[in-house]
């Protein structure tokens, strides 16, 4: 048995120790934001933060977390409420294919807890690991300079704006 909390619930898992955590958070807690993507720890798909940092939960055994705190993709907001994050991805359109976008956010989340204005490189390195096929990379260095506005209260990156 394995206790942690996930996006604020505390929850305890009677999965096999080496069971990877996305295994858990899909098929247990049916929590779908995080997606399978290599199964490596790769191409970053699969991201959720752990105790605030960004982790591969496909390479995650769900062991590691007992006392820990997990925050997944729906943690962040919803689709009425979307976090700021999440509403700056959908206002600057950074998703196509979208497949890689919830491990984006998550990162971006990740950074702009820790530093409130970064610029371009420390954007560009707290991203490199999420891999991205589709070449939006312009559009989620914007985006996450429209975060970092948000969070700081400088503008809103809510669903009005996601709107224009």
């Amino acid at each position: 048995m394995t206790t942690f909390t996930v996006n604020g619930t505390r929850r305890t898992i009677a999965a096999a120790p080496d069971t990877p955590l996305l295994y858990v958070l899909r098929g247990e807690l049916e929590l779908n934001g995080a997606k399978f993507g290599c199964g490596l720890g790769q191409c970053g798909a699969c991201t959720v933060l752990v105790d605030g940092e960004p982790v591969f939960s496909c390479i995650t055994p769900v062991m590691l977390l007992d006392g820990r705190t997990v925050r997944t993709i729906e943690g962040l907001g919803s689709a009425d409420a979307p976090g700021p994050v999440q509403a700056a991805f959908i206002a600057e359109q950074a998703a196509q294919c979208g497949y890689c976008i919830a491990g984006m956010v998550m990162r971006a989340q990740a950074l702009l807890e820790r530093n409130g204005d970064p610029d371009d490189d420390a954007i560009l390195a707290a991203l490199e690991p999420s891999l991205c096929r589709c070449g939006t990379h312009v559009r989620i260095v914007r985006t996450v300079k429209r975060a970092a506005r948000a969070m700081a209260g400088k503008t809103t990156a809510g669903k009005a704006e996601a709107m224009r």
